[in-house]
């Protein structure tokens, strides 16, 4: 699905309209509850209020209404204009009963003179004794009027929809800036991700995004520069593998086509140069296949705890006629076993593509030392000899495939060796390292994680 398809709010997309959504929608839940909690609360404090006010008047009317019967000695005779007074002052609706119930007054109420004739207020009124010489002459209702409540919580109404839709039009605003914030490096990441993928390998995610978002930016131009490199390595390697083919194909289709037009005769020495390009070509295309299967491969097929030392041992030994066939002075220095985990045939493939390597450049009387040691958890296996040396120039490419140094070009190989101890060393967890100078010598540092017990 493309940005502009599905639901789509405000040039955010489909995420960020449902993420926008979310946010107004869990908004407006929350103005709905404070709005109901705030009618409640207001509705609830006005009848506390109006409580007060009235048990203040119905106290206030029962002290006048008893001095009034005290003066007149019954109810008959009392006068009881200014208690009335008081209760139109406070524009409530009042009921003042004798002693047996019946209505002596009433005011914004039917007079009733039956027994019970106050039961015209509601039940909410407030109720206080008329007490005379600290006996009960009667009682007095009071109920205030109801369009005091009624006006304040239209008040509170009017104001809480106010509130709730200035809160709805901030919460809005926030959740579109805060979408638009999210949103918007995923967009960034997006469009680098289809520009990459029509085929622009420059394309990449630019600015700072922050916390995860920021992470998800660093990883896609990381993936995209390591895209961008196996395809620059894939071309490369090509351009390398059809060079070093090129050469002995041609010297070796040269040949072939002389014999068989017979310019030359197939004597033994010509067949045997034909036969040396032959195996160069086989040399190449093995040592292509060694690399590959170096690189594809995942787990180590037989790994177990191996003993470093020994395998170190015997590929000396297995190279020992190609030693001393170069002159080669080899000094050890191989302690007490050192173990690791590993794949045993894969490390002596290592150490021997760097005993061969040495072979191959160092000259005669050069001397080739092995040596292992253990440091912290590392077991760290040093090979190094007094040759040739090699360039500073050219120290960072050694353990890339098919380089060879410009001072090496007379030398067989196929710049495949150290590749393979590069990739070997990294399946075992470990890392490779080179230090060199010309004429000083050259010294390959192998470092492996230790063996637990």
């Amino acid at each position: 699905m493309t940005r502009g398809s599905g639901l789509n709010l405000l040039g955010l997309g489909a995420l960020g309209t449902r993420i926008l959504l979310a946010f107004v929608a869990v908004a407006i839940s929350t103005v709905l509850v404070l709005a109901a909690a705030a009618l409640i609360g207001v509705d609830r404090g006005v009848q506390a209020g109006e409580q007060a006010d009235r048990q203040e008047v119905a106290d206030s009317i029962a002290t006048t209404a008893a001095e009034a019967y005290q003066r007149a000695g019954s109810w008959d005779d009392a006068d009881l204009a200014r208690a009335v007074r008081t209760g139109e002052a406070a524009s409530a609706r009042l009921v003042i009963l004798d002693a047996a119930g019946t209505t002596v007054i009433s005011s914004g109420v039917p007079n009733e003179n039956s027994p019970g004739g106050g039961g015209a207020l509601s039940s909410s009124a407030s109720v206080a004794e008329i007490t005379v010489d600290g006996a009960s002459v009667g009682t007095v209702r009071v109920a205030l009027s109801a369009a005091t409540s009624s006006r304040v919580l239209d008040i509170a109404w009017k104001w809480i929809v106010i509130a709730g839709l200035v809160a709805l039009a901030i919460a809005f605003a926030a959740s579109w800036l805060v979408t638009r914030f999210l949103v918007g490096p995923l967009h960034t990441v997006t469009d680098a991700a289809r520009a990459f993928t029509a085929g622009n390998r420059t394309s990449r995610v630019a600015g700072n995004a922050p916390g995860e978002l920021g992470e998800l930016a660093v990883a896609f131009n990381g993936m995209a520069n390591e895209v961008a490199r196996s395809e620059r390595d894939r071309r490369n390697l090509t351009a390398d593998v059809a060079h070093e083919l090129r050469t002995p194909l041609a010297a070796l289709q040269a040949g072939l086509e002389e014999l068989r037009d017979g310019l030359i005769a197939p004597d033994a020495e010509r067949l045997a140069a034909l036969h040396d390009q032959s195996l160069r070509l086989g040399r190449i295309v093995a040592d292509l296949a060694e690399l590959s299967a170096a690189e594809t491969a995942g787990a180590l097929p037989h790994e177990s705890r191996v003993d470093l030392a020994q395998i170190s041992q015997e590929e000396l030994a297995l190279h020992d006629a190609q030693l001393r066939a170069a002159g080669l002075h080899v000094i050890t220095n191989l302690p007490e076993p050192v173990f690791v985990q590993g794949d045993a045939d894969r490390l002596h493939q290592a150490i021997g593509n760097v005993i061969a390597n040495a072979v191959r450049y160092c000259r005669d009387d050069d001397s080739l030392t092995v040596a292992l040691a253990m440091q912290d958890d590392e077991a760290v296996l040093t090979i190094s000899d007094t040759g040739p040396g090699i360039p500073v120039d050219d120290l960072p490419y050694v353990f890339d495939r098919l380089w060879r140094g410009t001072a090496a070009r007379d030398v067989s190989g196929s710049g495949i060796g150290l590749a393979v101890v590069r990739e070997v060393v990294a399946q075992h967890g470990g890392s490779a390292e080179v230090e060199s100078a010309v004429g000083e010598g050259t010294r390959i540092i192998i470092r492996l994680p230790l063996a637990t017990a």
